[in-house]
């Protein structure tokens, strides 16, 4: 059977993942799009209502926290609530129940239309919240971020965020700390911005300085950021020191597979490691987009600019979870958790997103373990249109 379209239901896996461990015998009990039991298999249908046996491994739905495009489309080149329908069908083939759009840097007027649309769309389309990237970061450790259109932290960026927190819609701030003064970090933090350090130069002292004000996140580790050192550990060195989260893209292009490997087991005893897939419009799309006005095309798996630089993510979360197991070679159960509960637990999104217990929401992935591939996935208790054709590769 596939699930009604109306009325409780059950859904017995073989195998489940609940966003922390593997439990096996049990099925799940879903009414209005959420799940309201979680019961021994032997139990399903006691009470009458239709079961799905189903053969495959259920995991919550993959949660995002950095999303820049898919399907074609760039966020911070059309900032409306359509892009946003548009890349939320793009990464939903790639399992991805939960996301942030992701702004780049960008000029305010810029910044307010994509306020505006995640003001209008959230709760839907699994946005969950925002993640503005810039502009208030290094030039130095831009990476692909518009030079000039760098700038210091002001007032304008404060009240869009402010708009965001009176909703309580969960925003993500990515900035240089020694772009800001002494005491932002501090501000923002009370104000409810998750702010998370990155495309920065920040010496060990000011990373300390910016955990100390309340910064609880760093942007894809490693990258916008200097090297690890030996004697002179700098953001890096604090990023794997710290009990902050840091998001890694495991692409295998912006970070080696061997030195991924190092941060997990660093970060393992605080579970602060998770992936995100910082994803350019190829996800999912045409090969070829522009990026402030510069072409860039997917060639041989990677996004490469007219110079022939790395400017960009291909990938989505399946992808990204069948890299932390078959070339990370980390244990099914820990790259689970880094693309479900650990970044749910990041932005603040556990009470709905990132694990299967009662009163979550009903996003579930069931998955060929043996091939990590998506079969099947369910949105709010219903199974996604050509769900079953879904994830053989991007």
């Amino acid at each position: 059977m596939t699930p009604p379209t109306a009325g409780p239901w059950w859904l017995r896996p073989k195998l489940l993942f609940d966003g922390e461990r593997m439990r096996r015998s049990v099925a799940l009990r879903i009414v209005d799009g959420r799940i309201a039991a979680v019961a021994d298999a032997a139990e399903a249908s006691a009470d009458g209502a239709p079961c799905w046996d189903s053969e495959y491994l259920a995991c919550p739905a993959f949660v995002d926290l950095q999303v820049n495009g898919g399907g074609g489309v760039l966020f911070t080149n059309e900032p409306t609530p359509a892009a946003l329908a548009a890349i939320a069908a793009a990464h939903r083939q790639g399992g991805t129940g939960a996301w942030l759009p992701t702004l780049l840097t960008s000029p305010p007027h810029v910044m307010e239309r994509a306020v505006e649309a995640v003001l209008t769309v959230y709760g839907e389309h699994g946005v969950a919240g925002m993640h503005i990237e810039g502009p208030h970061i290094s030039p130095d450790f831009r990476g692909a971020h518009a030079l000039d259109l760098i700038r210091r932290y002001d007032e304008h960026t404060q009240g869009l965020l402010r708009r965001l927190c009176e909703r309580g819609i969960p925003v993500i701030l990515t900035l240089a700390p020694e772009r800001v003064p002494s005491g932002v970090v501090r501000e923002l933090v009370a104000m409810g911005v998750k702010v998370s350090i990155g495309h920065s130069g920040a010496d060990e002292c000011q990373t300390r300085e910016a955990l100390a004000e309340g910064a609880t996140l760093f942007t894809h580790l490693f990258n916008g950021m200097p090297p690890l050192r030996t004697k002179r550990v700098g953001m890096t060195g604090v990023a794997l020191d710290s009990s902050a989260w840091c998001g890694v893209i495991a692409d295998g292009w912006h970070i080696d597979d061997t030195m991924l490997r190092l941060a997990v087991r660093a970060k393992c005893s605080s579970g602060a490691l998770f992936a995100v897939t910082d994803a350019m419009p190829t996800v999912h799309g045409p090969p070829v987009f522009e990026l402030y006005g510069a072409k860039i095309a997917l060639r041989e798996g990677k996004l490469i600019d007219a110079r022939g630089s790395l400017a960009g993510v291909h990938i989505d979360m399946i992808g990204t979870l069948r890299r932390l197991v078959r070339n990370v070679l980390l244990p099914l159960e820990t790259a689970l958790a880094m693309v479900t509960s650990i970044p749910a637990h990041a932005a603040g999104l556990h009470a709905d997103h990132g694990h299967l217990s009662a009163g979550a929401r009903a996003d579930i992935v069931l998955l060929d373990s043996a091939h990590l591939e998506m079969r099947h996935l369910i949105i709010a208790g219903a199974l996604t249109p050509r769900a079953d054709a879904l994830s053989h590769g991007i």
